[in-house]
């Protein structure tokens, strides 16, 4: 692969056709790679026609790990793939900051504030009002790191096994500290969230944690981009009815957005 996640042809290929199976290892590889792949791209990297390549797409897409796009595809994060936070922090950012800013003002009246793991929700916790007391409660390093300072915001960091790809704190440390709280108000990340099986996480130990949030919140909302809805992970967490708001983005069309709302959640698109 080239600059800016473009194919190139490696000297041999046009010796070795690939077959179906070893070009859809290559098109995953590619999107994790780069966040997102192009049919025509694709097409002359792997010397095929651009219907093969979108026959391979749909194959990958039945098997849960690409969404297609027109023209293209992204990848959907699985029980063997999570992207990190500093690929999060380059990935929809527009959007994200969007999401956050209508997410935080869902506060209220809410004093104890529990901010999840990931890019989005450390956006929340920046837009957070900063002109009355407010404690934030996290298992996330990097939104620890952005509230320290504020002058009216008191931060408690949930202990356990730091996570180097998130940068979030795990185990049964977390998991218990957090058992001990009521809280407010819990804003919720995931990697998929869907109608049939809620909302969804990798990893066991990362459920977990957020399983315990939602247990320990009187309200929760759930905020993430459009590419998130359909996409399904390995470790349930939470049903979409104990949800009060999903926040998303206008990307996410309507009428998906009302089968959503059907479910329990307001469902707010910005």
């Amino acid at each position: 692969m080239g600059p800016n996640g473009q194919f190139h042809r490696e000297v041999g290929d046009d010796m070795t056709p690939r077959t179906a199976e070893e070009r859809q290892r290559e098109i995953v590889r590619a999107a994790r790679a780069t966040g997102s792949v192009d049919v025509t791209a694709l097409a002359a990297a792997l010397g095929v026609a651009k219907e093969t390549i979108r026959r391979d797409l749909r194959a990958l897409e039945d098997h849960g790990l690409v969404r297609r796009t027109h023209g293209g595809a992204y990848p959907v994060e699985s029980a063997g793939f999570e992207t990190t936070l500093a690929f999060r922090a380059t990935s929809h950012v527009p959007e994200k900051r969007r999401i956050a800013a209508a997410a935080a003002e869902l506060l209220g009246d809410a004093e104890t504030v529990f901010v999840d793991e990931g890019f989005t929700p450390q956006l929340i916790a920046e837009a957070l009002p900063g002109d009355r007391p407010l404690t934030v409660v996290t298992a996330s390093l990097p939104v620890a790191g952005a509230l320290a300072e504020a002058e009216h915001v008191s931060v408690l960091l949930l202990g356990g096994r730091v996570r180097p790809g998130t940068l979030a704190t795990v185990d049964h440390w977390t998991t218990k500290m957090l058992a001990g709280f009521v809280i407010d108000l819990a804003y919720i990340g995931a990697n998929g969230i869907s109608r049939e099986y809620g909302l969804t996480t990798p990893d066991p130990a990362v459920s977990e944690v957020k399983a315990q949030a939602v247990r320990a919140a009187r309200r929760t909302v759930f905020a993430g981009v459009h590419t998130k809805f359909g996409a399904v992970s390995f470790c349930r967490f939470a049903e979409i009815g104990a949800l009060e708001a999903i926040v998303t983005s206008t990307l996410l069309p309507s009428a998906e957005a009302h089968r959503y709302s059907l479910l329990g959640p307001q469902v707010i698109r910005v």
